[in-house]
């Protein structure tokens, strides 16, 4: 599957949950969507249908994302803002009801889902892809998931796992966000224009235009400057609503006649089902190529019934068409996951076609079962007065909280095995990890930490915010260690820099010193350029010039960076292990500044996922060979290096007669694939302590 944009794990999904009652009091099937209007627009279950159709299909058999959610965005913005004005002009905007009938039409269905979603998981997928399954629940159903993607966005060490199949929800809580502060931007405008004895139509037209002229054009700047944050940020597709309430605002005065009406409803369709074959919508999104999807269906929806038999809308209002325009929400929600499960159950990246088409019908069969079941707790929420908040609510919570309680249990589980688990390792002899001398007497254990774990492997700079994104240039310093230092010691470089900070934690604590964290993922230390993910990484030479302001203020005794670099990935600059250009200048600068360096070198990397491989396959099946990364001799041999450098090299700790091995001494030493795992690191801290003294003198 093509993933979402530059998003470290394949987590491309859209969720159409406007296939829910056009008005928080609809059930589901006809609804009136024009304000003022007051007459059904069948077509719109239509359109919902397309749209629901063009993203399952894309997903299933293409790979990649249609522009469908986009659609789904407008459409929301059209019929919540025609249900709210309507509430707002006629008396006022009962907040509390509103939720409430939006928790009991929405809640129930993504419950039932996302607890199918847990149980298959468990069931289906393998147990690297355990850990985040609670947390990405929680997440959808408290409307989050769009933000928890975002930071997974730039996040460098995200771990590629495979598709989640909780992603969907993303769009869902961005909806569950416009939700929350609609009604109040409505109410606002009216209050105002009552205040002034004017028509409301006049604010609400200034107030959404703003709104869309706003969130367009922040849309666009972040979409350049940082695509894959955009993709999921609220702010950047705020705009997709607004025009979908401009367009209920100003429908009602729209007369086109029938010719040109015909002729709009089919360019929109047309459009709407080319967008997704024409643009990559995952890599573009959102920005001013999504006004291409949004601007197609708002064609389709002025268009409206023609009343002609050539119109698109007849097309549109089949019974076919109209029923999945009905059940689209669950449709929506079912088929993501079933399509996760089924990709990884069969090892494939694409669905055949007999594979996706039975994916889709599964989907639709349970589409037709669950939506029924919905519309009946939805209308416990229907009305305004406060038993119908109370009842709408408790229906909410009441599918709510089973998902919750099971996904806390879950984690607890989760907690209570990392507790465990650290008691199993206190035992060395069992857990010897790179301290293991050949592997003689060391007793056969499970390996540590459990593949389910692995992702809480990195370093702990990472949770305590120590270690710059790929998108900032701000310089972060993190003390660790020692107030009253014998030695301060600066980590400094990208993430296989960062990955030897347990052991340098360990040593520090022992021997009294300073420990600064200064990391930034992907970004070398030197101040030639460098590029990230094939365009030039501005923010990397930026923090480049802050760091060496830093160490001049800061003047610790050592910086400990990494000497060379290893890559599988020709594309990055370098293709094979090298001291890149620049490391030597930089060190010579920090010799005249009176610090030392201790240039350690790289790392090896695999060609794989480790923990994925271990779940599939046994450690002997797993391992690499060292020339797959490194060079036969360290490149650091032989160089004119300044005085003040120190170079270490514990390759025979990772690679031991020609194999590199994914667990030595019961640890497991990478937690993907090519990045250090804390515990292996921690176990490697007394050899590497020996030899930096042993080269130091100490």
């Amino acid at each position: 599957m093509t993933a979402l944009p530059a998003r470290p794990r394949p987590r491309e999904s859209e969720c159409p949950s406007v296939s829910l009652p056009t008005s928080p009091t609809g059930t589901g099937r006809a609804q009136r969507a024009v304000v003022g209007a007051g007459g059904h627009r069948p077509e719109i279950d239509g359109l919902r249908a397309v749209a629901v159709l063009l993203v399952a299909a894309y997903h299933v058999w293409l790979g990649r994302v249609s522009g469908g959610v986009d659609v789904f965005l407008m459409l929301t913005g059209f019929l919540i803002t025609t249900s709210l004005v309507r509430a707002a002009t006629g008396g006022t905007i009962r907040y509390g009801a509103f939720l409430a009938r939006l928790a009991a039409r929405l809640v129930p269905t993504a419950a039932v889902v996302v607890l199918a979603t847990l149980a298959a998981t468990w069931l289906l997928l393998p147990e690297t892809r355990w850990s985040d399954a609670p947390g990405d629940a929680v997440a959808a159903l408290l409307y989050h998931t769009n933000w928890h993607l975002a930071l997974d966005s730039v996040d460098y060490l995200a771990r590629e796992g495979g598709l989640d199949p909780f992603q969907h929800f993303w769009s869902l809580s961005v909806q569950g966000q416009f939700y929350l502060v609609w009604p109040v931007l409505i109410a606002v405008a009216v209050w105002t224009a009552r205040r002034g004895g004017r028509d409301p139509r006049t604010p609400l037209l200034v107030a959404l235009s703003a709104v869309l002229a706003l969130s367009l054009a922040y849309s666009v700047l972040m979409t350049r400057a940082d695509q894959p944050w955009a993709y999921f940020d609220t702010g950047t597709r705020l705009w997709e609503f607004a025009l979908g309430g401009l367009l209920a605002l100003l429908l009602p005065g729209a007369k086109l006649p029938r010719a040109p009406r015909v002729a709009l409803g089919w360019i929109g369709l047309a459009s709407l089902v080319l967008c997704g074959a024409l643009l990559r919508v995952s890599s573009v999104f959102p920005g001013y190529a999504a006004l291409w999807p949004t601007l197609a269906a708002a064609a389709v929806v002025v268009a409206g019934t023609s009343g002609s038999a050539l119109g698109a809308d007849r097309l549109l209002t089949l019974r076919p068409l109209r029923y999945l325009g009905s059940i689209s929400y669950a449709l929506y929600l079912w088929h993501w996951p079933l399509l996760v499960f089924y990709l990884s159950v069969t090892g494939r990246g694409l669905a055949t076609p007999v594979g996706g088409a039975a994916v889709l019908a599964v989907s639709v069969l349970l589409a037709a079962a669950t939506t029924p079941v919905a519309d009946r707790l939805a209308v416990l929420g229907r009305g305004g007065g406060r038993r119908a908040v109370l009842r709408g609510t408790a229906a909410a919570l009441a599918c709510l909280l089973p998902v919750l309680l099971t996904a806390g249990t879950w984690a607890g589980h989760q907690s209570a095995e990392r507790a465990r688990w650290e008691g199993l390792l206190a035992d060395g002899r069992s857990y010897p990890g790179a301290a293991a001398a050949g592997g003689a007497g060391i007793p056969d254990m499970p390996v540590y930490p459990p593949l389910a774990l692995a992702v809480d492997e990195a370093p702990v700079t990472y949770d305590d915010g120590c270690n710059q994104t790929t998108f900032d240039a701000e310089v972060i310093t993190c003390v660790y260690g020692s107030d009253d230092p014998v030695r301060t010691v600066a980590l400094v470089g990208g993430s296989h820099a960062a990955h030897w900070f347990p052991a340098l934690e360990d040593i520090a604590l022992a021997r009294g010193w300073r420990l600064l964290n200064i990391v930034k993922g992907a970004c070398l230390f030197t101040d030639a350029p460098q590029t990230y993910k094939g365009e030039p990484y501005t923010s990397c030479t930026e923090w480049n010039r802050g760091v060496m302001a830093e160490l001049g203020r800061l003047r610790p005794d050592t910086v400990f960076t990494t000497g060379t670099t290893t890559s599988l990935d020709a594309s990055a600059g370098y293709g094979e292990e090298q001291v890149v250009d620049g490391y030597v200048d930089r060190w010579r600068e920090l010799e005249d500044m009176g610090i030392g360096v201790v240039a350690v070198r790289d790392t090896p990397r695999f060609r794989f996922d480790v923990p994925t491989c271990l779940a599939e396959a046994g450690p002997d099946e797993c391992v690499s060979a060292p020339e797959e990364s490194m060079a036969p001799v360290s490149p650091l041999e032989g160089l004119d290096l300044p005085a003040n450098v120190t170079v270490l090299d514990l390759t025979d700790r990772f690679c031991g007669s020609g194999v590199c091995r994914p667990v030595i001494g019961n640890v497991l030493v990478y937690w993907d694939s090519g990045h250090v795992g804390a515990t292996f690191m921690r176990t490697l801290a007394p050899e590497l302590e020996r030899r930096w003294a042993r080269a130091e003198g100490w």
